[in-house]
């Protein structure tokens, strides 16, 4: 027992035991009583010798005792740096956060979309007179400080969602005072944008059509040359010369030109695109009384201006897609979200859903060929009540949708044509027209029956060709709907009910 307690007492104070092994077993019998030390003798007589060559070479044994844990040693040594490397490494993420997005980064983060709702808000403001491009530069952050500093907010540059909320309703109110709405007009195939209430009277000749105001003080004119020979220079030099016209502000590039100034006793501002022989422009002729109010106006008209998209198609595989697309949505919730078609918002560089605002879609689905879109700001609008339960099984059905501009004088008009399912009970005959995809339709029961898809056509032709139609049942859209968070209401369905939830959808490719 000493001999044990001696070990125990040796290995505590950090000795190795086999070191000081025989040095202890000789005090040991030194200490014992004589007694002790016969019986200790007689009961193991001849295994002294061997004891003592043994503790005479103690350190064979150590050296092997050595050598033998150093191939593991710098096994234990490997395996821990790696967690101490990977220490310094977790630790600088956690700082990251300290340092806050700077205005740019946080825009490049957006979709395009929003970053062109953003810039078409702050010129409808007042805010901002550039180009709405959705390249958010120093420029634009400028405008989104001055709206922040005239709302007494911080003046970050950035927009939290409250102000951005805010920034989206005051645009549509102003939109809203002047009968703001998107049209293309039939005599020179340019699309722009009008402030219908501020000019109602319109007419149009071969080449050209006019919107003025009652009293005259306020008018646009668009216009198209497509004489042999024509250029944009001389198109450019014969409006710098018209009678009573004072320029002050002249830029001419490759494909168009712009002038503004004094034309008489009025303001004037003119901006031209050429294409081959043909140049297609838009003239705004105002009082300088108006001056204050047509600042903004002229911007946004500018900014809506596409002289040749209008008429144009763009391939996307063996499918003929035009640059500017029109389709219907269904405003399904009171945040704002529209339900669409997935074919007609594909590929869109802008997307604006009627009177309501700039758009961005936020989900689609392959298989249903729907879309969600979303307009920020949308303020109070109707909803439509989609109703659930079983439906009849009469093929009969009244579609509730809004025709393409182009056929009904740049009009917006929602239409009600009637169909029928073929007996597949998918085909809707006769086709609508492609501006119906994303319509409602509705049974003989007053029940929500699904949502019409018009199959894009597959080559070039009029506005009003298109494909194959079929119907989207009501048991899918609600599916998707609810998978994007949107509860559909389920009270009964009429036409009375959905016209007022129906809207246009516009598309523009690049």
């Amino acid at each position: 027992m000493w001999v044990v307690t001696l070990a125990l007492a040796t290995v505590l104070a950090g000795q190795p035991v086999a070191a000081k092994e025989s040095s202890s077993n000789a005090t040991v019998r030194r200490t014992l009583p004589p007694t002790l030390r016969l019986a200790q003798a007689e009961a193991s007589p001849p295994k002294p010798r061997p004891q003592r060559k043994a503790r005479k070479k103690p350190k064979p044994p150590a050296k092997p005792a050595v050598a033998q844990p150093a191939p593991a040693a710098p096994a234990k040594p490997a395996a821990t740096p790696a967690p101490a490397v990977a220490k310094p490494a977790a630790t600088k993420p956690a700082a990251a956060p300290a340092k806050p997005l700077s205005p740019r980064d946080t825009y490049a983060a957006m979709t395009n979309a929003e970053r062109i709702a953003i810039q078409s808000d702050l010129m409808w403001t007042g805010y901002y007179d550039g180009l709405v491009d959705g390249d958010i530069g120093d420029r634009s952050i400028a405008a989104v400080r001055s709206y922040q500093k005239r709302s007494n907010a911080k003046d970050t540059g950035i927009l939290n969602p409250q102000e951005r909320a805010q920034l989206a309703a005051l645009s549509k109110s102003q939109q809203d005072q002047v009968g703001w709405r998107l049209v293309t007009d039939s005599a020179t195939g340019v699309r722009l944008g009008v402030p219908a209430k501020l000019v109602p009277q319109a007419t149009r000749r071969k080449d050209s059509a006019r919107w003025s105001s009652a009293a005259g003080d306020i008018r646009i004119e668009t216009f198209r040359v497509s004489d042999p020979d024509t250029t944009l220079a001389s198109v450019a030099a014969k409006q710098r010369t018209e009678a009573d016209r004072k320029v002050d502000y002249d830029v001419q590039r490759p494909e168009f030109f712009v002038l503004s100034g004094d034309q008489g006793p009025k303001k004037f501002y003119l901006r031209a695109h050429g294409r081959g022989e043909e140049v297609r422009g838009v003239t705004i002729i105002y009082d300088p009384a108006k001056e204050e109010l047509m600042r903004m106006i002229v911007v946004a008209i500018s900014n809506s201006f596409v002289p040749f998209s209008g008429n144009s198609a763009t391939a996307t595989g063996n499918t003929a897609r035009r640059k500017v697309e029109y389709s219907t949505g269904l405003i399904v919730s009171a945040a704002g979200d529209v339900l669409a078609g997935r074919d007609a918002t594909d590929g869109c560089h802008v997307i604006r859903i009627g009177s309501l605002g700039p758009a961005e879609r936020i989900a689609d689905e392959a298989r249903s060929g729907l879309a969600l879109l979303r307009v920020r700001g949308a303020g109070r609008v109707h909803v439509a009540p989609l109703a659930a339960g079983a439906v009849s099984s009469g093929g009969a059905l009244t579609l509730v949708g809004i025709a393409d501009p182009r056929e009904q004088d740049g009009g917006d008009a929602i239409t009600t044509p009637a169909g029928r399912l073929a007996g597949d009970g998918v085909t809707i005959e006769p086709t609508p027209s492609a501006a119906f995809s994303g319509a409602a339709a509705i049974g003989q029961d007053n029940r929500f029956r699904g949502i019409v898809l018009v199959k894009p056509q597959t080559a070039a032709g009029p506005a009003t060709a298109a494909g194959q139609a079929r119907l989207v049942p009501a048991e899918v859209v609600v599916r998707f709907l609810r998978a994007n968070r949107v509860t559909p209401t389920g009270s009964a369905v009429t036409v009375a009910t959905l016209k007022p939830a129906t809207v246009r959808v516009i598309c523009v490719r690049p």
